[in-house]
């Protein structure tokens, strides 16, 4: 069965550290239409910021190469899908440890997979050493505000 959305957009560019702002106000413009507040926008576009540069640092290195996004919006959630097709990641669970990074040398904090965790409601991450890596991150927009509106609803049923 295919699921449904009730917008989706794509996005490609080439692997510059320019394009990173490009990426990050693309995705926000599109989530906008979910009316998030100021916070939950600033964390979708922190989120995105995090993975675009991790394919421009980590997937292709000192080449050029293709970041793709993929936005997809469901009722009041955004899903944010970033792929590359670089080098990969050799052990995922170990790229997810905060502190940790491959590139001391450029002062990277090792931030990124923990930032993306903390900022978004989920986080996937595929990757293939050799082929590619692929983050899916989704958010829930004005979920405390949902929350709030059933228990109302609930508490003030007869």
């Amino acid at each position: 069965m295919e699921e449904h959305f009730e917008n989706e957009m794509n996005l490609e560019f080439i692997s510059k550290s320019a394009n990173e702002a490009f990426a990050r106000i693309s995705v926000a413009a599109f989530a906008s239409q979910l009316d998030p507040t100021i916070e939950e926008l600033a964390d979708i576009k922190t989120a995105v910021s995090e993975a675009v540069t991790n394919c421009i640092i980590h997937a292709y290195e000192n080449e050029i190469g293709i970041v793709k996004i993929c936005a997809k919006l469901k009722k009041n959630e955004i899903i944010v899908q970033i792929s590359d097709n670089g080098k990969g990641i050799e052990d995922i669970e170990l790229a997810k440890e905060p502190l940790y990074t491959t590139k001391p040398n450029l002062e990277r904090s090792g931030m990124g997979f923990t930032i993306m965790e903390s900022f978004m409601d989920s986080i996937n991450i595929e990757s293939i050493v050799g082929v590619g890596t692929k983050v899916t991150m989704s958010k829930k927009i004005k979920k405390e505000e949902a929350d709030q509106q059933k228990i109302s609803q609930m508490t003030s049923m007869p």
